[in-house]
């Protein structure tokens, strides 16, 4: 508990899934939360549940992770109330399935301006917060995605594996600060991002087995705050099937390519 009481921690993407289920473990923990996402609403839902249910500090801050300008105005006007940032957690993100020669490129452009080049700028700015203090983890919510591609998922797997190579370079030069920085790679989670990412309802057919809710991947990222932690990877079926895809990639190619054709 002592790694979580009192400490400041950043959530972006808090508004649902994921980041509103981390929003709530850590508040029932005694975290100063700072919760952003595009909507407003929502997120202040989310603040009057941690505040009534477990008495919380909770400032939202709304904010649209594409918008580099208001990333940084953001950044500028937390850091300059609260001082030192102690945890961030880039959890904003989004998805599409779609066969990549019929893909609008403009949501090409918009899904890596969300879930890359915003999350690469709010680490930056946050890292050079944390550095002044030399602590303070960065989580980055990648997906099993950036590791195994599948078929329909070719830009949303691409914005994940860059994630994922993002932060294992960030994390070799931050290590020298004491800050470490860990990426989150779960599988299909049960939420609200797949009423836009497959609105038809076939992939999560597909991978019903490997299913995970939002409240057990936010209680293990919850775990790997303070930790040495490079990666998470959820569930353990699919961590292992991670290892199989890189050592075997023809055979998986073909497992996966196999598995995804079901009607």
């Amino acid at each position: 508990m002592s790694k979580i009481k009192d400490k400041r921690i950043w959530i972006t993407g808090a508004s649902s899934g994921i980041g509103e289920e981390l929003a709530y473990q850590l508040a029932s923990k005694g975290a100063v939360l700072i919760l952003s996402a595009r909507s407003v609403d929502k997120l202040h839902a989310v603040k009057e549940v941690c505040k009534e249910k477990y008495g919380a500090n909770v400032i939202v801050y709304p904010l649209d992770v594409s918008d580099l300008d208001a990333i940084e105005k953001a950044v500028n006007h937390v850091t300059d109330k609260l001082g030192q940032i102690d945890v961030l957690i880039n959890n904003a993100g989004f998805g599409h399935t779609e066969t990549f020669t019929e893909y609008d490129f403009s949501k090409v452009e918009n899904m890596f301006k969300v879930n890359v080049l915003g999350l690469m700028y709010m680490s930056q700015l946050i890292a050079k917060n944390m550095i002044q203090y030399k602590s303070g983890p960065i989580i980055n919510v990648a997906s099993i995605a950036g590791k195994v591609a599948t078929p329909k998922s070719a830009v949303y797997s691409a914005t994940k594996f860059a994630v994922i190579g993002f932060s294992n370079t960030l994390r070799l030069e931050l290590k020298e600060h004491d800050i470490n920085v860990t990426t989150v790679n779960p599988g299909p989670v049960d939420t609200a991002f797949f009423d836009e990412f497959d609105p038809s309802g076939a992939y999560l057919k597909n991978v019903s087995s490997v299913v995970l809710s939002a409240e057990y991947v936010a209680s293990q990222t919850v775990k790997a705050i303070g930790t040495s932690k490079r990666e998470v990877n959820l569930p353990k079926l699919l961590d292992v099937a991670s290892k199989v895809y890189t050592l075997f990639p023809t055979i998986s190619d073909y497992i996966v390519r196999t598995a995804f054709n079901k009607k």
